[in-house]
């Protein structure tokens, strides 16, 4: 299980490192045009809805005016359905220059309906968090773990001593999968279907990568 976020660990790295012009980049943390936000929940909200409003472009993270802040404590958990399957490779979280940033990040695929009761079990991925003000940071995920992802569960188990935590934005980086019948299509979200490229995924699915 990862706990590291020293950049030499490889448990987190500027956005800026990935070599990626502005534009790319906010197209790179386009999964959130492929969440369910109609059943997305986010528990111990003090605003209710609050916690969709931190799923937004990548462009528009400094917006201010929407966050998320925790009610009775400072966890909060995410429950993330996708509209299709999602191979996940990197998560930012932005928070305050304070003590409600979050401090310890807990991952878990694949488990609607999630409960804080169900976080005592393993997560699939834990991390130390980085106050992060500006939405630089990116906290890598275990590919291999997380490359069938049809639900994410974000807990925020911690922050750094305040009684609650606050969050600006969540960006989530990696490929989306369409399903379709007895075929896979993984598709960049700019492409627009025409009937040579449906031959061809009948045939064999072709991977665009969108980062």
């Amino acid at each position: 299980m990862s706990h590291g976020h020293s950049h030499g660990g490889g448990g987190c790295r500027c956005a800026a490192e990935r070599e990626e012009p502005p534009e790319q980049r906010g197209l790179a943390y386009g999964l959130y045009l492929r969440i369910d936000l109609e059943r997305l929940q986010c528990l111990n909200e003090s605003r209710e809805g609050s916690g969709r409003g931190v799923f937004k472009p990548w462009e528009e993270r400094t917006d201010r005016s929407k966050f998320v802040e925790s009610d009775a404590d400072e966890e909060l958990l995410f429950n993330i359905p996708f509209t299709g399957n999602v191979k996940l490779k990197g998560i930012i979280i932005m928070g305050e220059d304070d003590d409600s940033h979050p401090s310890e990040m807990r991952l878990y695929k694949n488990i609607p309906q999630m409960s804080f009761d169900d976080t005592e079990r393993e997560p699939d991925q834990t991390f130390s968090l980085n106050r992060d003000i500006t939405g630089e940071l990116e906290y890598a995920t275990k590919i291999s773990r997380f490359s069938n992802v049809y639900h994410l569960s974000i807990h925020i188990s911690k922050n750094f001593g305040a009684d609650t935590t606050k969050i600006f934005y969540i960006g989530l980086r990696g490929e989306w999968t369409e399903l379709r019948r007895h075929e896979v299509t993984i598709c960049n979200y700019e492409a627009s279907a025409n009937p040579a490229d449906h031959r061809v995924h009948q045939v064999t699915p072709q991977t665009h990568f969108i980062s």
